[in-house]
């Protein structure tokens, strides 16, 4: 019979430290929310006592959750457990988690104190907390580096007085897979009373091995895995939680586990916390990046033609992602047969041959191609002929001397299938850079604008990239120069030649779809 793994997130806790800046109330709230939807075993709203802000923000995340349990982060002092259960005293359950370290490093450096007074302090706080709620979970920390006579006597202890989840940190991300999962095995060996309590596991990623370490853990005994979404936490990050549930149900014959997770939230999930907290998702991260159902090279595009397990080990529909193709110069002629239906065209309206040798041309040129590229390349004669559609009429900068880097702003565009002319008018921008993100929301919707700086030839160039939408579609413009103003113009043009080549190409679009409707 499979059994169930407890997923504890700890997003709104360790994922928040790792933060540049702090996450606000009604940001925590919409976390909170998305990880209930989820369906999340265990949410930690976060540490009470670190500060007043935190205090109030576990407050209402407990007037919001219905259904996950709510648990609050204290060390093994009075106030700390007693400012933990006031912050969730309006629930009639949650959890107390508390945590002290356990290594021989951690004990006397930073605790400055022998095993036997740690045991003591162990045993005081569990009685405190016990007062407040009978759900206790106890962190050994830096368990991974603790020796493991001194780790299986603190757990039997910790079981006999009551604490009902014991948690294994790998604190610094030391262990590997089979020196971590022999941890768990002599716990299990060697601790009379293990089957009073569950095991957890909270590792950390500082040597990439968060994941396979619980995965390791849940083979050998644990039954309780914490971690984060995307990976987020201190140093190098946590457990990354949607590819461990992923692990769980891609491989069920091997792991023989379930989670209650809705996995179809994941990705809606993963997206809300990267907004939240202004972390970029890698574009190769598993399950969640840009590229984890993405296909560019000829031979895995027709494989996925024909059959997507070919390429594919579970569907992104399963998180409510999506695949795609990436056409490139690397791409084959099936997928770019393959693409063009779908656009709503048959093999009588383009002649696949030539716009094959069209497209890798423009391919080697341009890098990725895309769809009303595609059709561009099918339907319009010298494509490579370009023009410059946007004619800047005025931009003037007018700087307030009383404050630096605010300047006004005086504007008018002029494009050749859109007129946008403003009244002189005095608005206020703290640096150029904003005024152009005021300047480029003015003409399309702005879903992304980033600016890197980056060494060439010992000087320091701009490179800007953009991502637009248009009538529901994307375009991309990207540019490099010394001057960032000329790199950010630049993107803009190509964003609007592109949709200039858009336009063209739509009503032979429509005269397509007409005929095959009528076929």
């Amino acid at each position: 019979m499979k059994e169930k793994i407890i997923i504890f997130d700890t997003t709104l806790r360790d994922g928040e430290q790792s933060l540049q800046s702090s996450l606000n109330t009604q940001e925590k709230i919409e976390i909170a929310l998305a990880l209930e939807e989820m369906n999340i075993d265990i949410i930690e709203a976060g540490f009470p006592i670190s500060s007043p802000g935190d205090f109030k923000s576990v407050q209402e995340i407990c007037k919001k959750i219905k259904n996950s349990t709510v648990c609050s982060l204290a060390r093994c002092i009075d106030k700390d457990i007693k400012i933990a259960a006031k912050a969730m005293s309006q629930l009639n359950h949650f959890r107390i988690h508390l945590f002290l370290g356990t290594s021989k490093l951690h004990i006397e450096s930073k605790l400055k104190k022998n095993f036997t007074e740690i045991q003591d302090m162990a045993i005081r706080s569990i009685k405190l907390a016990k007062k407040y709620t009978d759900d206790i979970e106890f962190s050994c920390e830096d368990a991974g580096r603790t020796s493991i006579d001194n780790l299986c006597s603190i757990v039997e202890i910790l079981i006999k007085n009551g604490v009902k989840t014991i948690n294994i940190p790998d604190t610094v991300g030391y262990t590997i897979p089979n020196e971590f999962s022999k941890i768990i095995s002599e716990l299990f060996i060697r601790v009379p009373n293990i089957d009073q309590a569950i095991i957890s596991v909270h590792c950390h990623n500082d040597l990439g091995m968060a994941v396979g370490n619980s995965i390791s853990a849940i083979q050998s005994g644990a039954r309780q895995i914490e971690g984060t979404i995307t990976g987020i936490g201190e140093r190098a990050g946590n457990t990354a939680l949607e590819e461990l549930i992923m692990a769980i149900k891609t491989r069920k014959k091997m792991l023989n586990f379930f989670t209650d997770i809705k996995h179809q939230k994941i990705y809606k999930t993963s997206k809300i916390i990267s907004k939240i907290c202004y972390i970029s998702i890698p574009i190769n991260k598993a399950n969640i990046g840009a590229n984890a159902f993405a296909h560019s090279s000829g031979f895995p595009q027709d494989g996925i033609i024909k059959n997507r397990k070919n390429y594919e080990i579970f569907s992104p529909k399963s998180l409510d992602n999506q695949n795609k193709f990436n056409f490139t110069s690397r791409s084959g002629r099936t997928a770019v047969k393959n693409r063009m239906p779908e656009m709503g065209y048959t093999e009588k309206d383009y002649n696949l041959k030539k716009l094959y040798k069209k497209f890798l041309e423009l391919a080697d040129k341009k890098g990725q191609i895309l769809d009303y590229d595609l059709q561009t390349l099918a339907f319009i004669k010298n494509h490579s002929k370009k023009t410059l559609n946007l004619i800047l009429k005025n931009i003037f900068f007018h700087l307030n001397l009383q404050i630096k880097q605010i300047f006004t702003l005086n504007y008018g565009v002029k494009i050749y299938f859109i007129k946008l002319k403003f009244i002189p008018k005095m608005e206020y921008f703290r640096g150029y850079i904003n005024l152009y993100k005021k300047l480029l929301k003015l003409i399309f919707y702005l879903k992304k604008f980033k600016i890197k700086s980056i060494h060439k030839k010992k000087k320091i160039w701009g490179k800007v990239y953009i991502i637009a939408k248009y009538q529901n579609e994307t375009f991309y413009g990207k540019n490099t120069s010394q001057d960032i103003v000329t790199a950010i113009i630049q993107s803009m043009i190509n964003i609007l030649n592109n949709i200039l080549q858009y336009k063209k190409i739509k009503k032979k679009n429509q005269k397509s779809l007409i005929k095959n409707l009528l076929r």
